[in-house]
């Protein structure tokens, strides 16, 4: 017999010498239950046109209810589809609808490609943004119970498109486009009541905005919008069940927060379109305006002619714009800028050639021409240098227009009769706006006016009235929409300008001891040698420029 203790060590033994040859693997039993399941016929059951499924009454069978659940399922992938297809036709609808009004209202907008592209992406950015919140607040309110879903509808940002589109275009297309918004607001949250949200917050900030020459205003407009969705949040609430302080004072929160964030949205994305798009807003005119310019300065140290008359040219046109409801800061800017070619060789125009002979006496007449007609050239590739923008450059290439160079042309024709009018005409284009059209005439008027050796008022009126007149009937105005009456508004306001910088003075009494000394004025009236005027913008702004006149 084998002693107790003997059979212990044999079994421990035994154990340690013992090694497992079957063990459970998961992923084994995984993968056979899947091919197990695979290996198993599907069961199909037809479902007969008319066929009865179950009678009113009867218990339902596992069966029964497997044919009503892919009745339900065709059905429901039926309307999908169905449901597709209209949304997609009438968003077709609204975007053409939207843009035929828009090209109504305005012609040239939407014709460049540019311009297509941008209204297009402006409407996506926005819906994908407030898509994005809408899903974050579904997310957030099924983790925090204290929230709903809706309050974060409060402060969905599609007004956005609307305050971006004013910005840089005008507010009667910021109605259309926020009209648009808001209906695809309301699709997307399939509310009427949203709709009407939207479409209020949007109509208020395209009147609200302009002018807008500060990146301030944007977030003055943004709280504005949020006290007027605050205000519509109340009017919605006050349809809907009775609700607890708590739901309320949070549907104002989101709501007024909402209004904020929208304008700090466009004033991130303000500087982005700019360079992308090529946009130039009234934010980046103002900047332009100052004087301090880089581009400004250096015109006055190589041209300062040329400088002096830009500014009096500005004066006007600004003037002017105000008067016929033009673009005041446009027109003004672009009359700072329309000359800056003219750097490019200062002398060889005259009013730069202070003290020296003129350079065009030992040079041929299309010489002449082709150098003065440069400028506008050399101006064009200055102001792309500079990302004056697209606006200003067209201003630039256009406030010539075709006009032909008649002391030149004058010349050749005595040297030579066989000449080409169009050698001595500018390439144009014709000015195709009105800031455009102003900037023409104020160029003109002011170079005239500043030839005059006794400008007088009665001078001045007459030699503006005629400068005026020879451009519109060399129909260079044709294509900026200037009428008649805007152009006498512009003649009176162009005189006004033209008369308080050259008005005359009477010299003052010398004190007996300077006559003492025989010490006389040879001239009993001179004209303004040191002018200081003041420029005003439509914000109040008041900034003084010391002008010096040549000495009549």
């Amino acid at each position: 017999e084998v002693g107790k203790e003997t059979t212990n060590t044999i079994v421990k033994v035994a154990l340690n010498l013992i090694q497992p040859n079957i063990y459970y693997s998961a992923a084994e039993t995984e993968i056979r239950k899947q091919n197990a399941a695979k290996a198993v016929k599907p069961v199909f059951y037809q479902v007969k046109k008319g066929e009865m499924i179950v009678r009113e009454g009867e218990k339902i069978d596992q069966k029964q209810l497997l044919k009503i659940q892919a009745q339900q399922k065709t059905i429901s992938q039926k309307q999908s589809r169905l449901l597709f297809v209209g949304i997609t036709a009438l968003i077709f609808v609204l975007l053409w609808t939207n843009k035929i009004v828009l090209k109504n209202i305005k012609k040239d907008f939407l014709e460049k490609k540019s311009d297509l592209f941008f209204w297009l992406s402006n409407i996506l950015l926005f819906l994908i943004l407030s898509r994005i919140a809408l899903e974050i607040g579904n997310l957030l309110s099924q983790r925090i119970s204290s929230l709903s879903s809706q309050f974060f509808i409060y402060a969905l940002p599609p007004v956005g498109a609307t305050l971006l589109i004013v910005l840089f275009t005008e507010p009667k297309i910021g109605i259309v486009l926020g009209s648009l918004m808001a209906a695809l607001m309301g699709l997307m949250l399939n509310s009427p009541v949203f709709f009407l949200y939207f479409l209020v917050g949007s109509w208020w900030v395209a009147f609200r905005l302009r002018p807008c020459r500060h990146r301030s205003k944007l977030i003055k407009v943004g709280v504005e919008l949020g006290l007027i969705q605050m205000a519509l949040t109340f009017g919605i609430l006050a349809l809907e069940n009775p609700l607890n302080v708590w739901q309320i004072g949070a549907s104002f929160v989101f709501a007024g927060l909402g209004g904020v964030t929208t304008g700090i949205i466009v004033l991130g994305l303000t500087p982005i379109i700019e360079i992308i798009f090529g946009y130039t807003s009234e934010i980046r005119l103002l900047e332009l305006a100052s004087l301090d310019q880089p581009l400004l300065k250096e015109l006055m140290v190589k041209a300062p002619g040329t400088y002096l008359h830009s500014v009096i040219a500005s004066q006007m046109a600004e003037a002017a714009a105000e008067e016929i409801g033009a673009n005041s800061l446009l027109a003004k800017v672009a009359a700072y800028y329309h000359d800056i070619g003219k750097m490019k060789k200062p002398l060889y125009f005259v009013e730069n050639q202070i003290g020296i002979e003129n350079k065009h006496d030992k040079l041929t007449p299309s010489m002449s021409a082709l150098i003065i007609i440069s400028h506008v050239k050399e101006g064009v590739e200055l102001a792309k240098q500079y990302h004056l923008g697209p606006e200003i450059i067209d201003i630039i290439k256009q406030h010539h227009g075709t006009r032909l160079i008649t002391y030149f042309y004058q010349r050749a024709k005595e040297q030579n009769r066989d000449v080409k009018e169009e050698d001595f005409r500018y390439p144009g284009p014709k000015p195709q706006t009105k800031e455009a059209g102003l900037v023409m005439l104020a160029d003109g008027v002011e170079a005239a006016c500043r030839s005059l050796t006794n400008p007088v008022p009665s001078r001045i009126k007459s030699t503006v009235q005629k400068v005026i007149s020879d451009v519109f009937l060399d129909g260079q105005l044709d294509g900026c929409e200037l009428t008649l009456k805007d152009m006498h508004k512009i003649a009176e306001r162009f005189s006004k300008v033209l008369i308080s910088i050259f008005h005359p003075r009477i010299e003052y009494p010398e004190s007996p001891a300077k006559k003492g000394n025989g010490h006389e004025s040879k001239n009993k009236m001179f004209f303004v040698t040191s002018h200081t005027y003041k420029e005003h913008s439509s914000k109040g702004e008041v900034t003084s420029h010391h002008i010096r006149s040549g000495k009549h």
